[in-house]
């Protein structure tokens, strides 16, 4: 089985037992994981996704939630009766829950038997606890810093100073700065061991810069390929054929905020591309000022070379 390991592609690695999937952004393979062993459900979990859920999901989820209480509430007070001025089968009882769980109260409609008085005090109690975690989450989400840095959709490998370099960028898109950014960035590929086990490896590639002291508008992230790093002597085709991939995470200050954001990106084989080097995106202008025309930090062009005279001779002990 650990043999076949290395033919499997990463878009299907799935193990026995629950699943939960994640993602890097970008181009990088989906990966699902599970967990053997006893099923547990965390609360901690719930709340991270109602808290990274894009918006309109999150706001549609309370409605439904608080509709769904409401309809319980209703059938138990269509079941029960004791509501003064209801008319019983009607769709008032689904009205006066709401009244009472949002704490309204018109007036017209209310409790007459000690049952209805009951089911009352539990929908006010189930009314302030929904309330308190409604506004807890809209607030946590408010202020949650959300960092915007976008990455080139390509890696490149040209050569720099007569050096064969691996480059991407990164663009701050928001207004405030990110303080102390730091870059961390790795390099995975599949080998083989001397005893012929197959495994992943990743390598933490130096980069020329790692720290960027207020990271503002764009940034180009430079790895030498001298004959120590891990990707010494590859090729386009070495590279898809032991599924090599770069992952790059970025942490920082947000300067607004003064909280640490994080953002990370990922380039499989397919999106590292030889004998390219980046558009020029920064234009200096007469008056002094600067443009950086972040709609062409995607664009590449091909350098005149083949891409056999970029790649250094094999030198490393892949």
């Amino acid at each position: 089985m650990a043999r076949n390991w290395m033919k499997l592609s990463p878009r299907n690695v799935i193990r026995r037992g629950r699943v939960s999937s994640f993602s890097f952004a970008g181009s990088s393979p989906r990966v699902t994981v599970s967990h053997t062993g006893e099923m547990r459900r965390d609360l901690t979990e719930t709340y991270l996704r109602l808290l990274t859920m894009p918006w309109p999901l999150f706001l549609f989820f309370i409605i439904i939630a608080l509709a769904i209480a409401n309809v319980i509430f209703a059938e138990f007070y269509l079941i029960g009766g004791g509501i003064a001025h209801a008319r019983h089968g009607s769709f008032a009882d689904f009205f006066f829950s709401i009244q009472t769980m949002a704490t309204i109260g018109y007036g017209r409609l209310e409790p007459e038997s000690l049952l209805a008085n009951a089911l009352v005090g539990l929908e006010a109690f189930t009314g302030l606890v929904a309330l308190a975690m409604v506004t807890g989450l809209t607030f946590a989400r408010f202020s949650r810093p959300n960092v915007k840095v976008r990455f080139s959709r390509y890696a490149v490998i040209a050569p720099r100073e007569d050096v064969p370099t691996l480059m991407f960028r990164m663009a701050n898109q928001r207004g405030s700065g990110i303080v102390e950014a730091t870059i961390h960035v790795v390099f995975t590929r599949n080998e083989v061991t001397l005893d012929g086990e197959p495994f992943r490896r990743f390598y933490d590639l130096p980069m020329q810069r790692i720290r960027n002291s207020l990271f503002v508008l764009t940034w180009t992230a430079i790895h030498p390929i001298v004959p120590s790093s891990p990707l010494y002597g590859m090729t386009p085709e070495s590279l898809a054929e032991v599924q090599g991939a770069l992952i790059v995470s970025l942490t920082g200050i947000e300067e607004g905020f003064s909280q640490t954001v994080h953002a990370r990106y990922s380039w499989t084989a397919q999106n590292i591309l030889f004998n390219h080097r980046f558009v020029d995106i920064v234009h200096p202008q007469q008056d002094g000022s600067v443009i950086i025309d972040d709609a062409k930090l995607d664009e590449v062009e091909l350098l005149p070379m083949r891409p056999d005279e970029l790649a250094a001779p094999h030198g490393g002990d892949q």
